[in-house]
């Protein structure tokens, strides 16, 4: 699976950054999204999801809800199959403008769906 972990982090205590460390684990190709770092884990760092080559399967949201609003429409344009709001990074606004762009949301921990655990990484 291809997923981009937008709010990903080069702080492992955060996260979006035990998100790209738990997706990398399990083999999948990682896009880690922080418009202000250029390397995460190894990985190269995207500023944004349009900058990534190819489609994506999944995205995994760590950002604040206000900036995840201003996302999705990026996300959509991708054409990315689903998106992981994970808890803190949800809000009825989020999930309204997400519906309106035919997006799938699903609020769910990333990583606990995947059968990893946070407290692992």
């Amino acid at each position: 699976m291809r997923i981009a972990i937008i709010g990903a982090s080069s702080n492992r205590a955060k996260y979006g950054n035990k998100a790209v460390r738990s997706y990398v684990s399990q083999g999948n190709e990682v896009f880690p999204i922080n418009p202000t770092e250029t390397e995460i884990e190894g990985l190269k760092a995207y500023s944004s999801i349009l900058d990534v080559p190819g489609s994506i399967d999944r995205v995994a949201l760590y950002v604040p809800p206000k900036v995840g609003v201003t996302l999705l429409e990026d996300i959509a344009a991708k054409g990315v199959k689903e998106v992981f709001v994970n808890p803190g990074a949800e809000s009825d606004e989020l999930f309204a403008k997400g519906t309106e762009l035919n997006l799938v949301l699903v609020y769910a921990c990333a990583i606990v769906e995947i059968g990893d655990s946070p407290s692992q990484y």
